[in-house]
C-alpha cells in the first residue's frame, strides 16, 4: 500500500532499492515510536513493581521526551560529519541494548537511565533517517516519502503501543521491553540491507551549525511546528475527561473512539505529503487558520455527542498536516545558510514537536483546572493562529529573500 502511495504522489514509481529504504525507515519510526510510548499503559505496574509513586513512573515518559529534545541536537552536532550507515547501525545496537537494559531493570534509577540513553539514540536515528531520505530520494518524491516515514509514528500509536501494552500486561511490564528490543533487531537487519553506505556528512564546525539559529527564518521554522502541535495537545492531553465528563460517553466506548482518532492522525500524516508536494508553506498559512477554527469550535460542540465526536475527529485530521513541509523547510533553510549543518537542522524538528507537546499539555492543564475543559479549545485556537501568523511572515520573508 505504501508503495502505491509514493507512486500516486509522484506519478513515478520508486526503484526497488528506494522502496526498501523507505520501508526500513517507516519500520524504524514505528519501532522507536512504540518504544517511546509503550510505557504509558504500564505505569501502574511499573510503579508497583519498583515501589515508586505513579508520578515518578510518569517521569519515565516525560524524561524520554526531554532527553529527545535536549540530547538529539547536541549529539547531532557532534556526529553529523560521519557516514550515515555506521551511525544508524551503531544507534540501533544501542537502542536494542537500552531496551534489554530496561527489561532487566530492577530499580527505578536503572530504568530511568536506560530510557534516557534509548531516547537520545531514537532522536538521532529519526534525524538521520529524515536527512538520508532527503538526499537518497529524488526531490519530486521527498514529500511522499517523508510523510510515510512520519506515518510510522502514528501507526505505532495505533498498533504498536496497544500490542506492546497487552504483552506487558499479560507477561509483566519487562516483557514489553523484550518486545521492543525484538522489533529493534528486525529494524537493524533492514537498515543494514538498505541504508546507502556512501552517504557522508560534509565537514562542519560547531559554529556553522549553531549559527543556523541566528537566522530569523530558521527560528520561526523551529517555533511554528511547536505552536501547532501545542495547539492540539492543549485538547488531546485531556481527551479522556472530555469524552467522559463533557460528552458523557461511557468508558467502554472510549477505546474505539481513540482508535478512530488514531486513524485520523494517520490520514493527517499522509495528507501532509500531498500538502508538501506543492509549496506546502503557502498552504499551511490557511490550514493553521482552519485548525484554529476546529479547536475553537470544541467550546460549542462539546455539549453534543455527535458534533463533539466529529470535532475530535477533525482535530486528529489536522494534527500532523504541517510535519512534512516543516521537516523539509528546515533542511532547505540549512541548504541555503549552511549546507554542512543539514543533520543539525533536521534534528530541530523533533525538538520543536516535543517542546510543543510539553507546552500544550501544561497550558491545557492550567485551563482545564482553573476555567474548564471546554475552554481548552480556545487556548489551542490562539496557538494555531499564532502559528498561522508566523507562517504568513515566513512566506513573505522567503519571497523577499528570493528577489
Amino acid at each position: 500500500m505504501w508503495m502505491e502511495y509514493t507512486t500516486e504522489m509522484t506519478g513515478v514509481s520508486l526503484s526497488t532499492r528506494q522502496k526498501l529504504l523507505v520501508f526500513s525507515f517507516v519500520l524504524l519510526t514505528f519501532v522507536t515510536g512504540t518504544s517511546e510510548f509503550v510505557i504509558v499503559g504500564l505505569l501502574s505496574q511499573i510503579a508497583s513493581s519498583l515501589e515508586v509513586t505513579i508520578s515518578s513512573a510518569g517521569a519515565l515518559v516525560s524524561g524520554f521526551a526531554f532527553a529527545v529534545a535536549v540530547g538529539t541536537p547536541i549529539i547531532a552536532v557532534l556526529v553529523s560529519r560521519y557516514p550515515a550507515y555506521p551511525l544508524m547501525l551503531g544507534c540501533m545496537l544501542i537502542f536494542i541494548a537500552g531496551n534489554i537494559a530496561s527489561a532487566l531493570s530492577s530499580t527505578y534509577l536503572w530504568l530511568l537511565g536506560a530510557r534516557v540513553v534509548t531516547a537520545v539514540v531514537c532522536g538521532l536515528m529519526q534525524t538521520i533517517a529524515m536527512t538520508v531520505a532527503s538526499e537518497a530520494i529524488p526531490i519530486s518524491k521527498r514529500g511522499a516519502v517523508i510523510s510515510l516515514v512520519f506515518a510510522g509514528f502514528t501507526i505505532a500509536s495505533v498498533l504498536g503501543v496497544p500490542l506492546g501494552t497487552w504483552i506487558g500486561q499479560s507477561g509483566g511490564w519487562n516483557m514489553a521491553f523484550w518486545f521492543t528490543a525484538g522489533l529493534g533487531v528486525i529494524s537493524l537487519v533492514m537498515l543494514s540491507l538498505t541504508v546507502p553506505k556512501n552517504l557522508k556528512g560534509p565537514p562542519s564546525s560547531l559554529k556553522s551549525q549553531v549559527g543556523l539559529l541566528t537566522h530569523a527564518r530558521m527560528i520561526m521554522a523551529f517555533f511554528i511546528p511547536a505552536l501547532s502541535i501545542a495547539a492540539t495537545y492543549t485538547v488531546y492531553t485531556y481527551i479522556m475527561p472530555i469524552l467522559e465528563n463533557e460528552l458523557l460517553i461511557p468508558a467502554r466506548y472510549t477505546s474505539p473512539i481513540l482508535l478512530l482518532y488514531g486513524v485520523a492522525s494517520i490520514i493527517s500524516t499522509l495528507l501532509a505529503g500531498k500538502i508538501a508536494a506543492h509549496d506546502g508553506l503557502r498552504k499551511l498559512r490557511f490550514i493553521f487558520v482552519m485548525q484554529a477554527i476546529i479547536l475553537a469550535s470544541l467550546y460549542f460542540t462539546v455539549h453534543s455527542t455527535v458534533l463533539g465526536l466529529i470535532n475530535i475527529f477533525l482535530t486528529g485530521l489536522a494534527i500532523y498536516l504541517f510535519n512534512v513541509s516543516f521537516q523539509m523547510y528546515l533542511i532547505d533553510l540549512a541548504e541555503e545558510y549552511s549546507p554542512s549543518a543539514k543533520v543539525f537542522a533536521a534534528s530541530l524538528f523533533p525538538v520543536s514537536v516535543n517542546l510543543g507537546i510539553a507546552a500544550g499539555a501544561a497550558m491545557g492543564g492550567l485551563i482545564a483546572t482553573n476555567i474548564g475543559l471546554s475552554y481548552t479549545g480556545w487556548m489551542g485556537a490562539l496557538l494555531a493562529l499564532t502559528a498561522a501568523l508566523l507562517t504568513f511572515i515566513s512566506v513573505h520573508k522567503r519571497i523577499t529573500t528570493s528577489r
